[in-house]
């Protein structure tokens, strides 16, 4: 997953999918210009690569907004069911190790961390869901808090009857439908 250097031939068609996603998306970045975006992503090459990871991954990134503590652009995950190439992961390590049988490949924290994005938290999943409409079908694992994980657990969410729900699991438990999304600031 690591691939930390794009060709030029690379750079350029990730460009061009990306100006296209954010044309076609408007609603996600009101207050952000395309001019903008394309020159941090220039002037950045190691976030560009993350995106490029994301991107490869199923997750169809694009600029949901400012972080206003740091000015950046914060990328997203916005495909509109939970990243295929990112499911059917367990929540992290010691939830993996746990597993005595039927292991899954990988974990979402450790997967997160080979693509350099951070897991998307309850409220940035929340806010997410409120620039459309995601996980349909499928479900995303969320960043927990340490109390829960303690205790053996995890949770995830996905929107339902027309709201967002967040739900609790063992963080050992992995689904073909369960995947996580995660963000990078440009």
């Amino acid at each position: 997953m690591g691939k930390n250097k794009l060709n030029q031939s690379e750079k350029k068609e990730l460009i061009a999918v990306l100006e296209e996603r954010f044309e076609k998306n408007m609603q996600r970045h009101k207050d952000i210009t395309w001019d903008e975006v394309k020159a941090r992503l220039e002037d950045d090459e190691s976030k560009l690569s993350i995106i490029w990871r994301m991107e490869n991954t199923g997750g169809e990134p694009d600029a949901i907004g400012y972080d206003s503590e740091t000015r950046q652009i914060v990328y997203c995950d916005c495909v509109k069911e939970s990243p295929e190439g990112r499911r059917s992961f367990c929540y992290d390590k010691a939830a993996l190790e746990s597993r005595k049988q039927a292991k899954p490949v990988n974990n979402v924290i450790d997967a997160a961390k080979e693509i350099g994005i951070d897991v998307l938290d309850e409220d940035q999943y929340k806010e997410l869901q409120k620039l459309g409409e995601f996980d349909l079908k499928t479900q995303s694992w969320i960043k927990t808090s340490e109390d829960i994980r303690k205790l053996g657990g995890a949770i995830f969410g996905d929107r339902r009857y027309g709201r967002v729900f967040i739900y609790h699991n063992g963080a050992d438990s992995y689904y073909g439908v369960r995947g996580f999304r995660g963000l990078v600031k440009v």
